[in-house]
């Protein structure tokens, strides 16, 4: 195993506001129940660029962004079992400067961090935290406050990790918005290991062949007006729509979804919501969540995670769960800002952007 150096290159945002730029700063140093992570891949996702044009998230600086993060361990702190130097392995920061990925190394959380199969790269492993975890807990988590409408939310499903939650569902439908996006992907194949038949997304009909291989039934142009879409369904199912995941939350989508929503049903947002309250009002039967994206917090997250977290490695070995396309970024840390770019300016479909730290000049 190499020598972990002392300083490193990161992606630091000095300033709220400011434009990112590469630094050296010094390396973290895990302690006791952490990992310290040589970052070998790291994905792109919206808050990235949310953090620096927004504002959102960190109030200290310099900070460092980034949170799907692959790579290998490289330092194993007092008390942790399980991992070994050299472990290839996937996490997710946690929003604070050890933790976070547009860096050379990074300290990772044992209890959400997975072994990936040797057949995986790490660039296709960088794919699957974020993603994953986000789509998830807005399928699984239990015990949240009950109210109509939270920061954070779940539509409270058995999980397909728990006694009898795998194929619990058959037979029921489930319908997603935007289902080629990174997090589309990944609820696409959590729905298909709950059982759930028949699975109907919308996506542009380019990406229809693929998202059949990831468990798909029915692609439907995301173009196609409420209407539209009432009638395709109808062709296809006769049963509710109890469960709606919309994985991208465009205010047209989310007023579209919430139509389509039986009463009684969950409705599942990426974004907050931007259905109008008296929509809202007027049909106080169905219920709309927020998805939080993160799996170190709060507790209810990090209860859910850190469980799915013990089954992933296996799931990636069968193939039950599979990375995103994989699009890798020229120069290192340097090309994460150009690709953050893209991400703002939509100008990225059925990929995931990902940077690799350890090429940076």
């Amino acid at each position: 195993m190499s020598v972990i150096p002392t300083i490193q290159k990161a992606l630091v945002l000095p300033a709220k506001y400011a434009e990112y730029a590469v630094r050296t700063v010094p390396v973290p140093r895990p302690g006791p129940g952490r990992l310290l992570i040589k970052v070998r891949a790291v994905a792109l996702n919206p808050v990235d660029w949310k953090i620096q044009k927004n504002g959102i998230l960190y109030h200290e600086f310099p900070a460092i962004a980034g949170s799907d993060i692959a790579g290998t361990v490289e330092e194993v702190g007092e008390g942790v079992q399980g991992f070994a130097l050299g472990d290839r392995v996937i996490e997710q920061g946690a929003f604070t400067i050890p933790t976070s990925g547009f860096q050379q190394y990074a300290v990772a959380n044992p209890a959400v961090t997975a072994k990936i199969p040797d057949g995986l790269s790490f660039e296709q492993g960088a794919t699957i935290p974020v993603g994953l975890i986000t789509a998830a807990l807005g399928l699984y988590t239990r015990g949240l406050p009950p109210g109509k409408e939270l920061d954070h939310g779940s539509a409270g499903l058995q999980a397909p990790w728990e006694e009898g939650g795998r194929g619990k569902y058959t037979g029921k439908p489930f319908f997603v918005f935007g289902a080629a996006s990174s997090v589309g992907q990944f609820v696409v194949q959590l729905a298909r290991l709950s059982g759930f038949s028949p699975i109907i997304a919308t996506a542009s009909p380019h990406n229809a062949d693929f998202l059949r291989s990831l468990g798909v039934t029915h692609v439907l142009d995301r173009k196609l007006s409420l209407e539209q879409l009432r009638a395709e369904i109808a062709k296809i199912t006769k049963e509710p729509l109890d469960v709606i995941y919309d994985a991208v939350s465009l205010p047209e989508t989310q007023l579209a979804a919430y139509e389509l929503l039986e009463p009684g049903g969950t409705l599942v947002l990426v974004l907050y919501s931007a259905i109008p309250a008296e929509k809202l009002a007027s049909e106080p039967k169905k219920r709309v969540v927020k998805a939080y994206g993160q799996a170190n917090f709060p507790q209810e997250n990090l209860a859910v995670a850190a469980v799915l977290y013990k089954h992933l490695t296996a799931w990636l070995e069968e193939g039950a769960i599979k990375p995103n396309r994989v699009e890798v970024l020229p120069g290192g840390l340097e090309g994460i800002p150009e690709g953050l770019e893209r991400l703002r300016t939509d100008r990225v479909s059925g990929v995931k952007l990902v940077a690799r730290p350890q090429e940076t000049a």
